[in-house]
């Protein structure tokens, strides 16, 4: 299919054949008929895309603090590539489209094959010509919608949920500044509403287009002396800005027209310089509108289908789009008047030359239609793949994110015993991005493309948590080595399975993606443990970061938490210093406090020879600080490893110290999983220890809840 797709790096946007996305659980695939173009949202992503790399940095100082403070703490090479990395990743463009459902997931309620429906959500209403969808982000469309229309619904949405931030009712006098795309949406959502209604706008023909709507608007020049006019000179009860513009004339155009102790909502991006004498005076309320309406942002509503209660939300932004496509129906909202251009996909790189002023000619909707002929093919092949000596390693990846493209295909790359044939995402652009840069014969957006392929050998999956077990399970029944980034499993009952699968399995191996016991600090401190006779005792302390608890890591269902998730890496190190898994452990965590998901943990685990391992994993500290630091006491030897950049070691007052640029062992790692493969030899990491850590961090999820040692069994 195809796909407008936009490069943050080299600020291309260009129109790529694409695998069509399958759908997952709680989702519906739509074969598109229209989607619109954001001239507001799209045309300051595109716009910064297109600046230099100086250009960016000077528009997102947030960000180059950001990438400032890792320089300091992991070295400047490979910061610059992290951020040259996360730069050259594909945008897939658009949120607001409409379409017919071809096909639905597992668990896919209320929809059917065969339904129009009016489709949002950045990521998931793309400008492609088929797009997944769940099913808080759709909406069923009346017979007399049609589908150009219904690509409005989004804006629509954007549109209503400021005006209902106004708390406007029947009579009150509302003001709408700027009308363009959004604003024309609002002051007919208004009318409709039953107020009386004014538009401002500096451009006379968007005035005189809302004139033909049968609505009342003025210029600029005449909005102050129509405001009071149309308000018998006592202000406006609401104003509404969805101007686009960094001035700050709207805002405060808005006070002065505004009543005593009225309401200002802002929907537009525009300057926010609030002038207090004003706003003072008349005790003016202002609020900044956030999008469609409650739900937006959050994962749980828009991806994982879980409605608010009516009686507690009423207008979701679920309910809005329905609210919308109600208003079209009853002909109350009309847009077809506000489309001026429409393009066919295989020309959508034009309709942003038109958006960003390339074109130098009027517009207001912007349309992208898509033919009814295109078959839906999941996999697409490369012409000229990247040529590659023959390997022992036939790789086949599931997942196209963020560590695939980063940490790992990069090595695997550069790594001759492996061959890259084939390479899946569930949305299908990133598999197809990420196939031709690293030199794949074909992407596809089916796991089992990859799976029942029988040119492949070995399968990497890198997809998200929940997904690890299930998929492992397949690709062992398929003869496939398996190497899978961690977690192994994100519960006891996906853990089971596993154990039961390789029990079955004599000639597949399978590796867990722990890749600190690769490093070379690591296996360095390994060597000089190994020797001695006596329990260890090691504090690995994990300055984490904080990640909001409506991440997805954080659900225990899809991510598992972050100490099964991530802190899986530490106990594992521990382990191989050990050279055997825990067998209790004693978990606390601070207090939560409404913000932390615990994830400030402090955990004690013991070995069978004594040995204990004490892991603080930590979200509430300050991220300019190292992450990792390790030390580990064993007779008379203190080894301190500080986050895989140097590791001292101290004996009989003798201080040895190796320093290298930070290697955390992905490298080794994915070096020692082809060696295993290629010669027949053990896995890497005995499953004894790879199912024993998994446990174990089961396990501490346990104390912290019972608050109790947990033995690990």
């Amino acid at each position: 299919m195809k796909q407008l797709i936009q490069n943050i790096k080299n600020g291309k946007t260009t129109i790529e054949d694409v695998p069509v996305p399958t759908p997952r659980d709680g989702q519906a695939l739509v074969k598109v008929s229209a989607s619109l173009v954001s001239a507001g949202t799209e045309r300051m992503l595109v716009e910064f895309a297109e600046k230099s790399l100086v250009g960016k940095a000077r528009s997102r100082p947030d960000l180059v603090k950001q990438v400032l403070d890792k320089a300091k703490r992991e070295g400047i090479t490979p910061t610059l590539q992290a951020a040259l990395n996360r730069l050259d990743q594909p945008m897939a463009l658009g949120y607001s489209s409409a379409g017919t459902i071809v096909a639905l997931g597992k668990n896919m309620t209320g929809f059917k094959v065969g339904q129009r429906v009016a489709c949002a959500g950045f990521g998931f209403a793309t400008h492609a010509e088929y797009n997944v969808v769940p099913k808080n982000l759709l909406t069923p469309l009346p017979k007399n919608v049609d589908f150009e229309s219904a690509a409005f619904t989004t804006l629509g949405a954007i549109a209503l949920h400021g005006f209902r931030l106004a708390e406007t009712q029947i009579g009150e006098n509302v003001a709408v500044i700027g009308l363009g795309l959004l604003g024309l949406l609002t002051i007919q959502i208004a009318d409709a509403a039953g107020c009386n209604v004014l538009g401002i706008d500096v451009d006379p023909e968007r005035v005189k287009l809302a004139s033909s709507l049968g609505l009342q608007a003025v210029t600029r020049p005449e909005a102050e002396a129509s405001a009071s006019a149309l308000s018998l000179s006592r202000g406006f009860d609401a104003v509404i800005i969805c101007a686009d513009t960094s001035s700050n004339d709207p805002i405060e155009l808005a006070g002065v027209i505004s009543r005593d102790r009225g309401r200002v909502v802002a929907t537009g991006a525009v300057g926010l310089n609030i002038p207090r004498k004003i706003y003072y005076e008349k005790e003016i309320a202002f609020i900044n509108s956030r999008s469609y309406g409650p739900g937006r942002y959050d994962s749980d509503y828009e991806e994982n289908g879980n409605d608010y209660p009516l009686g507690y939300v009423r207008w979701t932004e679920g309910r809005n789009f329905q609210a919308i496509v109600d208003l079209m129906a009853s002909e109350k909202l009309k847009v077809q008047p506000l489309i001026s251009h429409r393009f066919p996909i295989e020309r959508g790189v034009q309709a942003y030359e038109v958006i960003t002023g390339k074109k130098k000619e009027p517009f207001l909707g912007v349309l992208l239609k898509y033919s009814g002929s295109e078959k839906a093919e999941t996999k697409i092949d490369f012409v000229s793949p990247i040529r590659r000596p023959l390997s022992t390693v036939k790789l086949g990846v599931l997942g196209a994110g963020l560590h695939a493209n980063f940490t790992l295909l990069p090595i695997i790359k550069h790594n001759k015993d492996y061959e890259l044939i084939g390479i899946a995402s569930a949305g299908g652009f990133h598999a197809q991005d990420s196939g031709k840069k690293f030199g794949f014969h074909y992407a596809t957006s089916s796991d089992d493309e990859i799976i029942n392929d029988k040119n492949i050998n070995t399968v990497a999956i890198l997809t998200r948590h929940d997904s690890h077990a299930d998929l492992i399970v397949k690709a062992l029944k398929a003869g496939k080595h398996v190497f899978v980034e961690k977690p192994l499993a994100i519960n006891s009952e996906q853990l089971s399975v596993i154990s039961k699968q390789l029990a079955k399995t004599d000639n597949c191996l399978l590796l867990t993606g722990f890749n600190r016991r690769f490093s070379p600090h690591a296996q360095s401190l390994k060597s000089q443990v190994s020797s001695l006779k006596s329990p260890l005792h090691a504090h690995y302390r994990i300055n984490a970061g904080y990640i909001t608890s409506y991440h997805w890591t954080q659900d225990p269902n899809i991510g598992g938490g972050r100490i099964i998730g991530e802190a899986c890496h530490f106990i594992d190190l521990i382990t191989y210093l050990v050279g055997t898994p825990p067998v209790s452990v004693n978990a606390v965590a601070l207090p939560n406090n409404g913000k932390y998901s615990d994830d400030n943990v402090s955990m004690t685990f013991t070995f069978p020879d004594g040995s204990i391992g004490v892991i603080d994993y930590l979200a509430n500290g300050d991220k300019s600080i190292p992450k990792e630091r390790l030390e580990v006491f064993c007779e008379g030897v203190v080894a301190v490893l500080d986050d895989y950049v140097s590791l001292t070691v101290t004996k009989d007052g003798k201080k040895k110290e190796e320093r290298i640029a930070q290697d955390k062992g992905w490298k080794n790692e994915m070096s020692a999983f082809a060696k295993a493969i290629k010669e027949g030899q053990e896995p890497p990491i005995p499953y004894e220890q790879l199912i024993g850590v998994t446990k174990a961090s089961f396990a501490a999820v346990e104390s912290i809840r019972s608050k109790q040692n947990i033995e690990i069994k």
